[in-house]
């Protein structure tokens, strides 16, 4: 007899008990809980139940509703004992492996819970929210029913941020239906007084650190801050490896910087007459703008003066982040040099930091950069703060690539430039940070760059205009990828 007429797991029942049975004696059959089995006898049992979570749930409490905050989270809670809330008719709790679902009585789905996989409901958001404001007794060990106060004010700013104003009190209006519909009216009025302290409509005191935050009028976004507090941890265990500039002619590294941050951006030029800009003042008639651009990302970081200015607090820093965005971004007055964005921007996929969210965001991130020893380490943290911010309409990479190096010239350090064949490297380090939260790669790539750009003479434009050359600092970074070229060392030239 085949075990595979079966799925993955299934429950016995009268008409296969004698084939379930059989194939249990046979070996080809592994028990997982009570009357639940699966024909996989290969794989490790928790891997099995954690990718069928959810037809376990149906299958064991057929018609079942996730619930409390299971509904918000839609996920067990963390192991080791992973729990999943349902409201059911069966009140039995099971445990398989390291998952515990536990049910409880409940009023039985309304309208706006819907049916989700076979043969489960899932509580609305907004009924789930009410639910989670119960007051609730969890036995001592036990994991907790419902989110905590923190946890919901964190969960409503999360969905004001996503969602914006109008959206929100739309649900808040849902909510009240339903509060009176299921009886949960003293729940309501908990919620409500939360997002009114969020909207600044009402004075109750909130309790979690971005609730407090919006209400004092510095809204930030809790994930991106969540990615700051990861690469500093990061940044904190960096061996110092620091490199001084001993270079007095720098015009050369000024006029690189500039040109490969903005073709890093797509304004390209040719060098020769990206030199012509920067050096003889000459605008093509055809690109003003991009001639612009890489003028004033030049006019930037050749004052060194400028460059290297250390931070009084909060305010000065995003003073001087705001007058070089409008240095770099002068002749695009669309853009709103030196203002920070007012609609959404993304890149991609990537939705960047809400605007009303930009200034609390680059305040939490401030508060956690000034606790940074290291120039480097200050550089890479600016660096990503900027990138992941977001916080102007355009030229955000350009700035937060000057922001950078301005923390090592204000130290005597070495800047970072990016060569264009290494624009790919960049970029991928910076995605696996935002999407991931693995920092190490960041700070990996930008040790390489400094570190080569460490290893350029920049005394003379010529030569260092050729070793560039011949380390591949110029090449298109995609055909680089396709016939196996790289940014070379300068040492491995010979």
């Amino acid at each position: 007899m085949d075990s595979m007429i079966f799925p993955e797991v299934f429950i016995s029942t009268a008409e296969n008990k004698r084939q379930v049975y059989s194939l249990m004696k046979a070996g080809k059959l592994r028990k997982l809980s009570s009357k639940l089995y699966t024909p996989n006898i290969v794989d490790d049992a928790e891997k099995i139940v954690n990718r069928n979570l959810w037809r376990i749930v149906g299958l064991l409490y057929p018609n079942a509703l996730i619930s409390d905050r299971t509904a918000l989270e839609l996920k067990p809670t963390p192991h080791p004992n992973g729990t999943v809330f349902i409201i059911s008719d069966k009140t039995r709790p099971t445990t398989i492996c390291n998952t515990i679902i536990k049910p409880r009585k409940g009023h039985p789905p309304i309208e706006g819970d819907n049916r989700f996989m076979d043969h489960l409901f899932l509580m609305s958001s907004e009924r789930a929210m009410l639910e989670n404001a119960r007051a609730t007794r969890t036995p001592q060990g036990e994991v907790p029913r419902n989110l905590s106060d923190v946890e919901l004010e964190e969960y409503l700013d999360g969905h004001l941020t996503k969602y914006g104003t109008n959206a929100v009190n739309k649900m808040r209006d849902r909510m009240k239906d339903i509060a009176r519909q299921i009886g949960l009216d003293k729940e309501f009025e908990k919620i409500n007084g939360m997002i009114g302290s969020l909207l600044s409509t009402h004075d109750i005191k909130l309790k979690s650190t971005a609730g407090v935050a919006r209400q004092s009028g510095y809204p930030f976004d809790v994930k991106r801050v969540e990615l700051f507090h990861k690469l500093y941890r990061e940044i904190l265990n960096l061996a110092q490896n620091i490199r001084y500039n001993t270079q007095t002619k720098l015009d050369a590294l000024y006029f690189y910087e500039a040109y490969f941050s903005n073709f890093i951006e797509g304004t390209e030029f040719a060098v020769e007459e990206a030199r012509n800009i920067v050096f003889e003042n000459y605008i093509p008639p055809a690109r003003p703008q991009d001639a612009h651009d890489v003028l004033g990302t030049f006019k930037v970081v050749s004052n060194g003066d400028a460059m290297a200015v250390r931070y009084r607090n909060f305010e000065h820093f995003v003073d001087v982040l705001r007058a070089r965005h409008a240095t770099i971004m002068d002749s695009r007055k669309d853009k709103m040099p030196g203002e920070f964005k007012h609609i959404k921007n993304q890149a991609g996929s990537t939705v960047f930091v809400n605007p009303e969210n930009v200034v609390g965001t680059l305040r939490q991130g401030f508060d956690l950069y000034s606790k940074i020893d290291t120039a480097f380490g200050r550089a890479v943290f600016m660096m990503f703060l900027i990138s992941e911010v977001h916080p102007f309409n355009d030229g955000n990479g350009r700035v937060g690539r000057i922001m950078m190096n301005g923390e090592l010239v204000a130290r005597g350090e070495q800047r970072i430039i990016i060569p264009t064949v290494y624009r790919n490297n960049y970029l991928s380090a910076l995605r696996a940070l935002s999407n991931s939260g693995y920092a190490e790669a960041l700070i990996r790539m930008l040790d390489f760059a400094q570190k080569y750009t460490n290893a350029i003479d920049w005394s003379n434009f010529q030569d260092a205009t050729d070793l560039l050359a011949q380390t591949n600092a110029f090449m298109n970074p995609n055909e680089a990828d396709e016939n196996g070229r790289r940014l070379r060392f300068p040492s491995e030239i010979a």
